[in-house]
């Protein structure tokens, strides 16, 4: 006789707690993002046999496919064998286009060069790049400016020529000379110089004469005397006049004012 069968089916063994790493979302994120651990992580989960497979071919054929496709190829290698193979021409570089210039502000009028030009001219020359007049005065200092000055010639300009001008603020003047009269080395020159003084004569010294000597025979200087001409001419003063220091009565014989003539 056969035992009696149960009267219930005996229950399926108790799973095992599922650990972190056993976790699904954790498992398919390694499958995708590193195939061997995914791979590795699929095996020790709880997935059917079935799952686990088809979880490791799929990541499988995932890490594979990159290994097995063909690397790029740089366009520097591929150049080279062409240009060994067959030398071209270097193409011709394009000229690069010249950046248009940036537009300058408007540059200042010059001054025109106006000598031996008329004051006409001159003035229209002029006042046609400033706001004011051009002004003029005569070149020699002793010639007067006429009022009707228009023929009159340029001799200078006190602004040179080239030189930038101001049109609010320039006033330019010119100096001008009578036609056919030479214009001066300076402006401010005489055309007729006035002569030169005469130089002062030198101051003559009046020479003055000492009174005569009283008629009691003394010298015309009480310092000096003399006893006789051999005496006046010792000392190298013969002949000696009236006036003269130690000339006396006595020394002029004849009474004309000359002692010691002979």
């Amino acid at each position: 006789m056969y035992p009696p069968p149960h009267a219930y089916a005996p229950s399926a063994a108790p799973r095992p707690p599922r650990r972190w790493w056993q976790h699904p979302a954790l498992i398919i994120a390694a499958l995708v993002l590193l195939p061997p651990a995914g791979i590795a992580l699929a095996w020790t989960s709880q997935w059917e046999r079935t799952r686990k497979v088809l979880a490791t071919v799929l990541s499988g054929i995932w890490f594979l496919i990159p290994l097995l496709s063909d690397p790029p190829k740089e366009a520097g290698a591929e150049a080279k064998p062409q240009a060994a193979a067959a030398p071209s021409a270097s193409p011709t570089p394009s000229p690069t286009p010249t950046p248009p210039a940036a537009p300058t502000p408007s540059a200042a009028p010059q001054m025109p060069s106006a000598v031996g030009w008329p004051y006409v001219q001159a003035e229209k020359a002029v006042e046609e790049l400033i706001d004011g007049e051009l002004s003029a005065s005569s070149a020699y200092a002793d010639v007067p400016l006429p009022a009707d000055h228009g023929t009159w010639l340029v001799c200078f300009q006190d602004v040179a020529a080239g030189t930038g001008l101001v049109p609010q603020s320039a006033a330019p003047v010119v100096h001008l000379v009578a036609p056919g009269t030479a214009c001066p080395a300076t402006p401010g020159t005489d055309l007729r110089p006035k002569p030169p003084a005469p130089a002062p004569a030198p101051p003559t010294t009046a020479r003055t004469t000492a009174p005569a000597p009283d008629d009691d025979g003394t010298g015309g200087s009480g310092n000096v005397s003399y006893a006789n001409c051999a005496a006046v001419r010792a000392a190298g003063t013969a002949p000696i006049r009236r006036g003269d220091p130690g000339y006396g009565r006595h020394l002029d014989r004849d009474g004309d004012g000359v002692g010691c003539e002979r």
